[in-house]
C-alpha cells in the first residue's frame, strides 16, 4: 500500500471515530425513518405491542448505549461498533486478498 493509500486509511479512521464520538450530541430525538414510516403504517396500538416485544436476539449494546452510562455509554457503545465494523472489514479484506493470491 502506497504512503497516499495509508494516509487516506489513517484519516478515513480518524472521521469515523470522530464522527463516532459526536453522534450521541448530534443524533436526533426523533423517530427514524424507519419508525415513523411504520407508524403511518401500523395502527398505534399494534405498534406499542411490537415495540414493547421481547426481541429475537438480545443486543449486546441496545439503542447504542451502554445502560445507565449516559452520553459515555453512547460513546462507548457507538465507538465499539465502529472499531468492531473496522476490524471486521480489515479481516475480510486479509481473507479475500489470500484468496485472490491463491
Amino acid at each position: 500500500m502506497t504512503s497516499q493509500n495509508m494516509k487516506l486509511l489513517y484519516a478515513g479512521i480518524a472521521i469515523a471515530l470522530l464522527i463516532s464520538v459526536l453522534a450521541p450530541f448530534l443524533a436526533s430525538p426523533d423517530p427514524d425513518g424507519l419508525e415513523s414510516a411504520a407508524e403511518s403504517v401500523i395502527d398505534e396500538e399494534r405498534f406499542a405491542e411490537l415495540e414493547e416485544a421481547e426481541p429475537a436476539i438480545e443486543s449486546p449494546m441496545p439503542d447504542y448505549s451502554i445502560e445507565g452510562q449516559g452520553k459515555l455509554g453512547e460513546i462507548v457503545a457507538i465507538s465499539a461498533g465502529t472499531i468492531a465494523i473496522l476490524l471486521i472489514s480489515f479481516g475480510l479484506g486479509k481473507v479475500l486478498k489470500a484468496n485472490k493470491a491463491n
